[in-house]
């Protein structure tokens, strides 16, 4: 019974976290192929598959709270649909390691610039 509680829980909390915009999705991917053992493949695409649900929730507030562009909205979906079709069929095509190192490369690159970034007014 309590195989599935620890999965469970670090969905809830990276889904949360996705909502206030911190990267839960990224925590998620760390999680599975860190902890779950799962290959990075998978990994990549289920959390594709969890970022749908999760943007959906966090939707309602981003526009009441005018963070969205009305006139660019249908071009940045179609956009990223293709983008990450493309992607995904990319990434299929990588050796896992290579994916890996891709990803903790980005993982390293990103952390920099939130700590030595500078503060956006």
């Amino acid at each position: 019974m309590s195989e599935w509680l620890f999965p469970l829980l670090a969905g809830a909390v990276t889904g949360v976290l996705s909502g206030f915009g911190v990267g839960g999705g990224t925590l998620l991917l760390v999680y599975m192929t860190v902890f779950a053992g799962l290959d990075q493949h998978l990994a990549q695409g289920i959390n594709l598959l969890y970022f749908l649900p999760a943007g959906l929730m966090a939707l309602p507030a981003h526009l009441k709270n005018g963070y969205v562009v009305k006139p660019v909205l249908l071009p940045a979906i179609g956009a990223g649909l293709a983008l990450a079709a493309l992607a995904a069929w990319a990434a299929t095509a990588l050796d896992v390691e290579v994916l890996r190192k891709c990803f903790g490369a980005f993982l390293i690159i990103a952390g920099a610039m939130e700590l030595f970034g500078k503060a956006r007014a």
